[in-house]
């Protein structure tokens, strides 16, 4: 994407382009109009609409907008307006000619179809891409602007027992000024850059709207005269277009941007009440006054209005739902969305006898990638290996973004023999060539893919995912850039799992010492087997809460030391990697066979029981009951800690805070529970560890 031309000192010619065009029509007004100085009021005016052009023209030739096409339209439309302008005012001010319609009409009749060609031109360039609510939004404020124009300005008219010629040149300007006003809103609502240089195109168009309106309605009444308040606002709308080709940003103004928040925002939603609710109001208008004439037409208006409504409400819940299931920055399904597809699929499967396959690809270093391009890079690198897979997978696969740099596919009819060369394409369609980042640098990205499934299921979904991670990690340990198979890891050793467990607690511990000089895990792991004892828990619960306690902060190891170790308070980028832990967590935990139970408790530990918490946000019953208690005694031991970023609080204010979060943060009978221990003395002091912390 181009960016806005680097300012130079001549870029500011648009300011002093606007100001000598403010002084010229101040001088416009100030000269008298009589006698020789109506030549003088002739060249001022025609000076500043002439002058646009000329604006117009050294902005294309210093700019170079891309593309250049809209704004040699727009060039052409005011040269148009500008020779209308001549001949009107000279026709007024040098030989009094007052006749309507005039050959000046003629000019300015014709400058509306080249106005509306460039700007069409110009929002195809903007809003490439499917822009459906916007579109009817700007429907529903054009068929009420033209109800309007219709029982102010264009009915009023054809009443009239006027000449045809006056009749026909009366109705065009309302009628131009309709289609006008169309494109105007479809460029306003609109995606697109909006930088100086669209707000002062935008203040044109509807200064000349304005004026145009205004102009019919005093020639309806017999009161317009050359050289009224409506020659300020034309003059304006003159002005704001020529500083619009000076400004630098004309360059941009032809490229796409980001898609408009399409949803009904209360503005919106105020604006378009308000206008729908015009037509009626109409209604009973004219029927107040017993102008029956016009019923029909209000009434129609009234039901295409019902329509573009209906149809903007499904438009919504269509985009709704749509966002629901779709990764904002790579278009991929989400994750929820895939775990709650798999386990429909699986059963369709296991009736069917058909095999299915799960696919965990992760991509190799990315960390690296963001450390040393940035985040607005690493976001490219994604949406590009997005792309790639997305074209590597056959129509019916179900493709997602699973986590940060993860993607997940499920595919259906692929059997053992199969899904080696499957993996095998998505690895190759990722790392065949490398991925254009800014300029003239390029990086080589590869993934790494674990895949489980094959010939049937049998399986339960959880397990499935397990396989696949389990074998993402064995890829990943193999070197990366590789494909590994869960069926076959079946067939290697099994893991000690008393000694995969020391090493789980040696990382948490490894973790605490990290964070603080005090302990971390150990105490909330204990804290967790008292709640759930005090709650009435079963054996098998408090073991599984004691256990996903001390294990609870073990994802934490993935993240930079530095991060951690933080003495003030943590960038948004720098937040969107702490809360990926519980994930980390998780994928460590399921390793070791038998631990999948407690590596969902882990995964759960900040879900919050409104539903705002991470990485999933589930709410109330939706997370196990451990993963509530664990969040009660992990913020207690958090508070309660001297970590780099805070002191330690008190008992009372800790006890506050906890009884703040009952019901929205924390499951109150938990909180209930806890405070109770703590009143109770059976909730022990953290006590400094002996030996030198890792962290600074």
């Amino acid at each position: 994407m181009a960016k806005t031309p680097r300012q130079r000192p001549g870029d500011r010619a648009w300011l002093y382009y606007v100001m000598g065009g403010s002084a010229t029509a101040l001088a416009y007004y100030a000269v008298p109009a009589e006698g020789d100085w109506l030549v003088v009021r002739l060249v001022l005016y025609c000076l500043i609409s002439a002058s646009a052009v000329a604006a117009i023209a050294v902005g294309l030739a210093r700019y170079r907008p891309v593309p250049r096409l809209p704004w040699l339209i727009i060039g052409i439309s005011q040269v148009v307006y500008a020779v209308a302008d001549a001949s009107f005012y000279t026709a007024h001010y040098i030989f009094g000619v007052t006749t309507f319609p005039f050959v000046a009409d003629i000019f300015y009749i014709a400058h509306y179809p080249a106005i509306v060609a460039g700007l069409l031109l110009l929002i195809e360039r903007r809003s490439p891409r499917r822009d459906v609510p916007n579109l009817l939004d700007a429907s529903l404020l054009a068929v009420v602007a033209a109800m309007l124009s219709w029982l102010f300005l264009i009915e009023p008219r054809v009443r009239t027992e006027s000449p045809p010629l006056v009749t026909a040149a009366s109705l065009a300007y309302p009628v131009l000024d309709l289609a006008l006003f169309a494109v105007a809103l479809r460029l306003v609502l609109g995606s697109g850059r909006r930088p100086t240089s669209f707000f002062l195109l935008a203040y044109n168009l509807l200064a000349f709207m304005a004026a145009d309106s205004i102009y019919v309605l005093q020639q309806l009444g017999g009161t317009y005269g050359a050289g009224n308040f409506l020659d300020a606002i034309w003059l304006s709308g003159n002005i704001a277009l020529g500083a619009a080709g000076l400004h630098p940003s004309m360059a941009v103004l032809g490229e796409p941007g980001p898609a408009k928040d399409q949803s009904l925002g209360p503005s919106r939603v105020a604006a378009l009440t308000a206008a729908a609710l015009v037509a009626p109001t109409m209604l009973l208008v004219q029927h107040g006054r017993g102008a029956f004439h016009d019923i029909p037409v209000i009434a129609a208006a009234c039901a295409v209005l019902f329509l573009l409504t209906i149809a903007r409400l499904v438009v919504m819940v269509v985009e709704q739902r749509r966002l629901a299931v779709t990764d904002v920055l790579t278009g991929l399904c989400t994750r929820r969305y895939f775990e709650a597809l798999l386990p429909q699929a699986m059963a369709r499967c296991e009736r069917a006898g058909r095999p299915l396959a799960v696919f965990i690809i992760d991509i190799d270093h990315f960390k690296s990638i963001n450390d040393r391009y940035g985040h607005p890079v690493g976001d490219r690198v994604l949406v590009e290996t997005a792309t790639r897979l997305r074209r590597a997978v056959r129509e019916g696969d179900v493709l997602a973004r699973y986590g940060g740099e993860e993607f997940a596919l499920l595919a259906l009819d692929v059997d053992r023999t199969a899904v080696t060369g499957m993996a095998e394409r998505l690895r190759a369609a990722v790392g065949g060539l490398p991925v254009e980042l800014s300029g003239a640098d390029r990086t080589w990205v590869t993934v790494s893919v674990g895949v489980a499934g094959g010939d049937g299921v049998g399986r339960s979904p959880e397990q499935l995912i397990a396989d696949a991670d389990r074998a993402l990690y064995a890829a990943k340990a193999m070197g990366r850039d590789r494909v590994a198979l869960g069926d076959e890891l079946e067939h290697t050793p099994a893991v000690d799992r008393a000694a995969a467990l020391r090493y789980l607690h040696a990382v948490a511990d490894r973790v605490d010492r990290l964070l603080s000089n005090q302990p971390h895990s150990r105490p909330v792991g204990h804290w967790a087997r008292l709640v759930c004892q005090r709650l009435g828990a079963g054996e098998a619960t408090c073991a599984n809460a004691e256990l996903a306690g001390r294990l609870h902060d073990i994802g934490k190891i993935v993240v930079p030391e530095n991060i951690l170790a933080k003495p003030a308070a943590l960038s948004e980028a720098e937040w969107a990697l702490m809360r990926r832990h519980p994930d980390h967590g998780y994928r460590l935990i399921r390793t070791v066979a038998g631990m999948g139970e407690i590596a969902e408790i882990v995964r759960e530990h900040h879900e919050r029981l409104d539903g705002t918490g991470y990485p999933r946000g589930l709410a109330g019953a939706e997370i196990r009951f451990e993963a509530r208690v664990i969040a009660v005694c992990d913020a207690w031991a958090t508070m309660r800690s001297d970590r780099p970023y805070q002191s330690p609080l008190n008992t009372e204010e800790a006890l506050r805070q906890l009884r703040d979060g009952s019901g929205g943060q924390f499951d109150p009978q938990v909180v209930d529970a806890f405070v109770e221990l703590v009143e109770q003395g059976r909730i022990d002091e953290l006590t400094t560890e002996s030996g030198r912390p890792l962290r600074a």
